[in-house]
């Protein structure tokens, strides 16, 4: 048994306990957000520190406290009158035969409060060598060394989300959950990979040291789309797929998210429509062929020539990007293609290589995923429709990066981000969201997402959203607060037990090494696609 921190003084259910800082114990080790386990006559509280209070016995003490001269009565003083108080919030309950429960009750007066064991962790969090769950290492709990596992498999049967201020390490954290998720074989993955850090070798934040991207870890099972081959060359490999799309595979509601980005009027979208009326799905290349003479244009439409000429100049831009031609056969849809790979579970990253604007951002994933959602309404009412296990659809994860772009109150009541968000799985699709300002994605949505890892937040507005819909909002809003800027995160949600602070796991050889452990990385991803096909 591990030496006891303390004992219990006082507390309750909603307040949680406080406990008195036993003699001879390190205070400077206590910090807010460490694990503990409160031993009752039945049950272990497993509990959270969040806060740690200095205390002494008599106000008068701290009037006249000693010099450094006087160690003998400081030494009497912090023996007798000087001690602290540790604040504990109960998370979860481990009755008599190891089993979790919700926590209803309180441990009694002076029950012993100690360290969390490994075997206590494991109880709570699950374990990798539980071959019938999709367990994942994600990292330990503050000052000690045991694994926290998430449970995969739930994480993928609702919208994820990953939280934290610019430089504390999200896209560290979210190729860490990635990699678990391709090695448990969870779900499958489709990541819009905006700055090119997920595929490929990619650099450690403030550091030259290189990290290996999935496709370097999986090469059988990710596949790399990209926008920009020359790039993804020069970064060391030729990309499976070099994208080409057709104007044909715009649609109004792809330029619906961005109206923002293009400072787009009502009266234009009103316009696109109309043309889309007219032209049906050759609209954007009649626009582009024939909108600079607005005034006749807008006559052949019934558009007002202003809100015409205002769409032509904002979608203009689209003719300089390469990767959109104004025809394609059908037979060379990239989305098609896409698709098969999907449905083959072979991981997808969408790199944009030096497209790296919010517009091309925006628009290109707004194109594929409304696509793929269409597809997966399909998939999934042919099952309802048979109830055969081999018509149900494969979980597939979305991944996007700026997510308050996609998911802002006014967009997400249009766009096929808010749709998803808002279904749950229902059609098997999720979102996998990372940003650094949560209070911009619409209230509505983020209560939605299911299981969410949190790095440090300063601002206030940021705090209360990524915090939306969890109980004791107050408790967790002071764990936040105590994080370090890396390598430190809060989870909790529906994937995790309970919430707790990890420090992560470490993106290094070893990790690499239990990646590669049972995969077929031997094999090249042409060799498992002419198999698979």
């Amino acid at each position: 048994m591990n030496v006891s921190l303390g004992h219990i003084i006082e507390g309750s259910i909603s307040e949680g306990f406080t406990m008195r800082v036993a003699q001879g114990t390190d205070l400077e080790n206590i910090k807010a957000g460490k694990f503990v386990a409160i031993k009752g006559s039945e049950n272990t509280f497993f509990s959270m520190i969040t806060n740690v209070k200095l205390q002494v016995s008599h106000p008068d003490i701290l009037l006249y406290p000693p010099t450094e001269k006087e160690a003998l009565l400081k030494e009497f003083l912090k023996k007798k009158s000087m001690y602290a108080t540790v604040q504990l919030k109960p998370m979860i309950l481990l009755d008599k035969h190891r089993q979790t429960k919700p926590v209803k009750t309180v441990p009694p007066h002076f029950a012993q409060v100690f360290e969390a064991t490994e075997q206590d962790v494991a109880d709570i969090f699950g374990s990798e060598k539980d071959t019938a769950k999709k367990y994942f290492n994600m990292g330990s709990p503050l000052d000690m060394q045991a694994p926290v596992c998430i449970d995969l498999a739930k994480l993928s049967e609702r919208s994820s989300g990953i939280f934290g201020k610019s430089g504390t390490g999200k896209t560290f954290l979210t190729r860490l959950v990635l990699a678990g998720l391709i090695k448990r074989q969870a779900a499958t993955t489709l990541i819009f990979d905006m700055h090119n850090e997920y595929g490929l070798q990619a650099r450690q934040e403030s550091q030259i040291k290189f990290v290996k991207g999935l496709k370097t870890l999986f090469p059988s099972k990710v596949a790399i789309f990209s926008l920009d081959p020359q790039a993804t060359q020069r970064r060391g490999a030729a990309p499976d797929v070099a994208v080409q799309l057709s104007y044909k595979d715009i649609r109004i509601e792809d330029i619906l998210s961005l109206q923002s980005e293009l400072n787009l009027h009502n009266t234009a979208l009103e316009a696109a429509h109309l043309i889309f009326n007219k032209y049906k799905e050759d609209w954007l290349l009649e626009l582009l062929e024939n909108g600079h003479d607005a005034q006749e244009f807008a006559k052949g439409i019934g558009a007002h020539p202003e809100s015409v000429a205002a769409l032509y100049r904002k979608l203009k831009r689209i003719e300089r990007l390469p990767f959109f031609v104004k025809n394609l056969p059908r037979n060379e849809s990239v989305i098609d293609r896409l698709l098969e790979y999907l449905d083959k579970q072979i991981h997808v990253i969408f790199e944009f290589g030096n497209f790296t604007s919010t517009f091309c951002y925006l628009l290109m994933a707004n194109i594929i995923t409304r696509r793929i959602h269409h597809e997966y309404v399909l998939k999934t009412e042919k099952f309802l429709g048979t109830q055969k296990a081999q018509d149900e659809p494969e979980k597939l994860m979305i991944v996007i990066e700026e997510a308050h772009k996609f998911l802002n109150p006014s967009a997400a009541s249009q766009t096929i981000f808010g749709i998803i968000a808002r279904e749950m799985r229902k059609y098997y699709v999720s979102l996998f969201v990372i940003d650094q300002r949560p209070s911009g994605i619409d209230p509505e949505v983020i209560s939605q997402i299911g299981t969410k890892l949190i790095a440090q937040l300063s601002d206030e507005r940021d705090i209360q959203a990524a915090l939306t819909g969890a109980s004791n909002v107050g408790t967790l809003k002071t764990v936040l607060g105590s994080l370090d800027t890396k390598k430190q995160a809060l989870v909790l949600g529906h994937a995790i037990a309970m919430p707790i602070v990890i420090e992560t796991r470490t993106y290094d050889e070893q990790f690499y090494q239990a990646m590669q452990q049972g995969t077929i990385a031997a094999k090249s991803l042409d060799t498992v696609i002419d198999e698979l096909f």
